[in-house]
């Protein structure tokens, strides 16, 4: 109950602080709830609608599969061996800090204008802190487990999914909830540069347009969607942690 009663605490503040901004500014720059919940529900009742959002979960979809398999794969192989982690770690650092938009031609040349690019652009966001995420984890991870693993001549492979994977899922999950909020960024803005279907291309043109309950409207399935798969694994976590 303390829980149910902070939330609803905290949802009716983000409520009342939305709507004083939308009087302080007005409707030309920000859509109240009101309007934001009722533009929503009539964009739910469209067709066109579900088509956009149906290109977006495709893509996001693919592009985390990849994103957490490769992470976390790579992130193993990675801290497992010491000085491959040393490194690769900086190089995977420096490359993620450059900014993705610059990439985006090169994207466009090897991968075209489909949903394959919006996918790579998605991976391109997700994978390495999932990586890092995963490699770190190894890094802390007790000895003691190794050295059971190696007393009990357990293969690399048996090691991995029966001892190491399971030793460090808490840590990973804190990783994948990264990856998660980053993959689904990172196909959001390839559909707003290059696409002509998903929620970043009506987001696009509804910029483009000036149509703000719009823009509000997507924002709030986007924030609904992402809060409550983070909330979800954010449980999952608690509970792996508990036991």
């Amino acid at each position: 109950m303390p829980k149910l009663a902070g939330t609803l605490i905290v949802l009716l503040t983000f409520i009342l602080l939305w709507q004083g901004f939308h009087l302080l500014v007005g409707a030309s720059a920000i859509a109240s709830p009101l309007q934001t919940v009722v533009k929503l529900g009539a964009l739910l009742g469209t067709g066109e609608f579900w088509v956009n959002i149906s290109e977006t979960m495709r893509a996001f979809v693919a592009a985390f599969a990849l994103s957490l398999l490769g992470g976390i794969s790579l992130g193993i192989v990675l801290g497992v061996r010491k000085l491959a982690g040393n490194v690769a770690e900086p190089i995977l650092t420096t490359l993620y800090s450059i900014p993705k938009v610059v990439l985006y031609p090169l994207v466009l040349l090897c991968f075209g204008l489909g949903i394959s690019a919006k996918i790579a652009f998605g991976v391109m966001h997700g994978l390495i802190p999932i990586t890092l995420f995963s490699m770190n984890a190894i890094r802390q991870m007790k000895p003691v487990y190794r050295r059971t693993s190696q007393v009990m001549r357990l293969s690399p492979s048996q090691s991995a999914f029966t001892v190491i994977l399971p030793a460090i899922l808490p840590e990973i999950i804190s990783g994948v909830r990264l990856g998660f909020s980053l993959t689904l960024l990172g196909v959001l803005i390839g559909e707003m540069f290059a696409s002509q279907r998903g929620l970043g291309f009506m987001l696009t043109s509804a910029i483009n347009i000036g149509q703000i309950d719009t823009i509000m409207a997507i924002a709030l399935l986007l924030t609904v969607f992402a809060v409550s798969c983070n909330s979800l694994m954010m449980l999952f976590n608690r509970q792996l942690t508990h036991r």
